[in-house]
């Protein structure tokens, strides 16, 4: 009997073992996630996308300073390089396809870098709540949640840089060298330059040349900028503003191989400090006429990922760049004008007359 009570014993035993072995360990219950779900898509940051839809990245001046700004943004938020990517664009009829490649995709955040890619932008961010879209220079008439349009004074910035071509000028003439008209930032540039030049001589001569083309080529014209910027020197104008992607890259690089470049002559750059951008400018670039394109895609995308996206119209600031080389050339004086016509601006005192 004893012998059977321990066989019996034995074999419950040896059972509960091997239910024991049976079952898994309990997990450990999940850490607290610290960092806020991103966008509207809610990924992890680890996951995080962002693609950029524009003309060309290396334009050392416009859609560069856009990539450089989702660069700065994924190297911060600690992404790999396959989670931000750009697509070049050739043709305004491939602007959805282009943008619908990263929807396909499943990116969080998708950056279109121009007015022109305006409509198939707010078609995208309609038809995607959960994707969100920075439009960069598309001023929004409505507020779609998902969509917010990185806008600017250039008005502001093209005022300064007036100011500053007004001041230098000796000869009385000054000029501009503009991408298209079609696109509302140039004429902005363009008509707060004339006006702050007017502000210091109201009697100068401001000769403003648009591209004549397309905005495809608009942008893209070296040639035509070099040459137009000829045709201003030749009549007179000594300080020559280029305010036009590539296109206006020309003007600059034609004028800083002019006779007296630098000293007699002069250029101001645009949308970032192309001083850093465009070297071949240097001997004439006394400045640029900016508009903080990179730190505002820095700010958006952080926004993104905060899940604190802003839809509507996010104002970027505008400001004139560094003198460089020509720190010492520029009078106290005027450095204090240019800085009290800053302030100006920016509390309303000062109207540019750019919209009315």
């Amino acid at each position: 009997m004893r012998f059977s009570r321990l066989m019996t014993l034995c074999a419950v035993f040896t059972m509960l073992a091997l239910l024991l072995a049976a079952c898994p360990a309990p997990m450990p219950a999940p850490a607290a996630d610290t960092k806020a779900e991103s966008g509207a898509g809610a990924a992890e940051t680890s996951d995080f996308k962002i693609g950029l839809v524009g003309g060309r990245v290396n334009d050392r001046s416009f859609t560069q300073s856009a990539w450089e700004g989702v660069i700065a943004a994924a190297e911060g938020l600690g992404l790999p390089e396959e989670n931000y990517k750009f697509i070049e664009t050739q043709d305004a009829k491939d602007y959805a396809d282009n943008i619908q490649q990263f929807i396909d995709a499943e990116f969080n955040v998708i950056v279109s870098v121009g007015f022109p890619l305006g409509d198939a932008t707010t078609e995208a961010a309609q038809g995607n709540p959960d994707i969100l879209f920075i439009g960069v220079d598309q001023f929004q008439v409505e507020t779609i949640p998902n969509l917010a349009g990185l806008i600017f004074n250039e008005d502001h910035s093209g005022y300064l840089a007036g100011v500053l071509a007004g001041s230098l000028s000796k000869t009385g003439v000054i000029a501009a060298i503009l991408g298209t008209d079609l696109v509302p930032p140039v004429v902005a540039f363009n008509e707060g330059y004339t006006a702050g030049a007017k502000s210091v001589n109201p009697d100068i001569n401001v000769i403003s040349t648009y591209h004549p083309g397309e905005i495809s080529q608009a942008f893209e014209d070296p040639e035509w900028g070099a040459a137009t910027a000829k045709q201003a020197l030749d009549q007179g104008a000594d300080v020559i503003f280029g305010a036009g992607g590539i296109t206006g890259n020309g003007a600059l690089q034609e004028i800083a191989t002019t006779e007296g470049a630098g000293e007699t002559v002069f250029c101001i750059g645009v949308d970032t400090d192309q001083w850093n951008t465009v070297p071949a400018a240097q001997p004439c670039l006394v400045s640029s006429a900016m508009k903080l394109i990179t730190p505002g895609i820095v700010d958006l995308v952080n926004l993104a990922n905060d899940d604190a996206f802003p839809g509507g119209n996010y104002f970027g600031d505008a400001d004139l760049a560094p003198f460089h080389d020509f720190e010492n050339m520029i009078s106290q004086e005027l450095k204090d004008l240019l800085e009290t016509t800053k302030a100006g601006l920016i509390d309303g005192s000062i109207a540019t007359g750019y919209g009315n």
